[in-house]
């Protein structure tokens, strides 16, 4: 196995190691002026974050489309890398499904918080645990690691350089033909959509989403809450 990671044009790398943040160190050199298409990874020995720095040419509120447009690479690279009886999906909140299970969250991060501005930068990232924290799997049922699901075969560094292609080819896409084959593609990995969740401390029927990937939420008196992205926006 090689740890080189390869990314395709347009896109560079910037490899951390340790205890070293992923998601941070990218919000740093986003801060510091670094050209957009930088993704900083950490191949770590039990877990695998990367975080990919862009620069929107739109307003934070539609930017905030990257957050589903990188989920959805990293679901099509992991499905064309993993065996096919493995399943995964998506939730609207960040969080990564494998089997049924979380297994790993996506996190997004701007340079602002002004709806109707456009942002210096936005980052998005996410953590993948490779391998779970004890050998006691029975003990958080609802949890998993990559490796615990039949994806031994599957390797770290393969995955940075798949989802790098899958997001670009999501980001060309949605800049060419608009939201519409993104909002098709998502409809099918989403997780729990028709079912009970609760969200920012409302509980309803997840209907589905808006233009701008705002969550539409049925309480129990038949009202439709909006709940943009932009909520699960990470202070730096």
């Amino acid at each position: 196995m090689s740890d080189q990671v390869v990314f395709p044009p347009l896109m560079s790398g910037h490899e951390v190691t340790g205890p070293n943040d992923a998601f941070a160190t990218a919000q740093a050199k986003a801060a510091m002026g670094c050209d957009a298409g930088l993704i900083v990874y950490n191949l770590g020995a039990n877990s695998l974050s990367a975080a990919l720095v862009l620069t929107p040419e739109v307003p934070l509120s539609r930017a905030m489309t990257m957050l589903p447009t990188c989920a959805i690479g990293f679901q099509n690279a992991l499905g064309a890398l993993a065996p096919p009886e493995v399943a995964v999906h998506l939730e609207w909140g960040g969080g990564i499904r494998i089997n049924g299970a979380r297994c790993g969250m996506f996190r997004v991060a701007a340079s602002n918080r002004e709806l109707d501005q456009i942002s210096d930068w936005l980052v998005v990232g996410f953590t993948l645990p490779l391998w779970p924290d004890n050998n006691r799997p029975g003990d958080t049922p609802d949890e998993t690691a990559l490796y615990a699901e039949g994806c031994v075969d599957v390797e770290a560094p393969r995955l940075v350089e798949a989802w790098a292609r899958h997001t670009l080819n999501w980001i060309n896409r949605w800049e060419q033909d608009g939201p519409r084959p993104l909002h098709e593609e998502w409809r099918g990995l989403a997780h729990a959509m028709g079912e009970d969740i609760i969200q920012d401390g409302l509980t309803g029927i997840f209907m589905g989403v808006d233009e701008d990937f705002g969550m539409l939420l049925r309480d129990r008196d038949e009202t439709t809450h909006l709940i943009p992205l932009t909520t699960l926006l990470e202070t730096r």
